[in-house]
């Protein structure tokens, strides 16, 4: 089954969750469909649309800005799947001030690498390694988490998600 993009009743995305519990919010009146994936979800006496957006009817209040949480695979698509040193496909993460020498685990310290550019690099700086960065890291953009969440954003997505922007 699919996943359901939930917006405030402002039309503000709040999170990503299953096709199954968007139908459910659905039915407890909850919630309203806004776009529909084209699928049909049939019981024994109700067949309904399955929700690709739905929004809320009531306002949620959100005390904090979300941000991003950090993973291989979020490293990954901010960064294109591309090292940030030669510019070849990418199959490692790189902290660009070693952790062994206090560099921390965040987005500003972290860059998707090849294998070859990481062992080169090793436990040194880029300046010590005489590498250079393509990119500085930094961390995504406030709604990068959506993107993040799922393989593919749906093409039903992308209007509210522009909005948002």
């Amino acid at each position: 089954m699919r996943s359901a993009l939930v917006l405030n009743a402002t039309y503000e995305p709040l999170s990503v969750v299953s096709a199954r519990r968007a139908i459910c919010l659905v039915l407890l009146e909850k919630a309203d469909v806004v776009a529909d994936d084209g699928t049909t979800i049939h019981s024994e006496r109700l067949s309904i649309s399955s929700p690709a957006v739905i929004r809320l009817r009531y306002v949620v209040k959100v005390p904090y800005h979300r941000h991003t949480a950090m993973s291989r695979r979020a490293v990954f698509a901010r960064d294109n799947h591309t090292c940030g040193y030669c510019g070849q496909a990418a199959d490692s993460i790189d902290h660009v001030m070693p952790r062994s020498r206090g560099g921390q685990n965040v987005w500003e310290n972290v860059i998707a690498a090849c294998r070859s550019c990481n062992l080169r690099k090793r436990d040194r700086t880029p300046d010590e390694a005489g590498m250079r960065l393509s990119t500085l890291p930094r961390a995504p953009r406030e709604l990068s988490w959506i993107t993040f969440a799922v393989q593919r954003v749906p093409d039903e997505w992308k209007p509210f998600l522009a909005q948002a922007s």
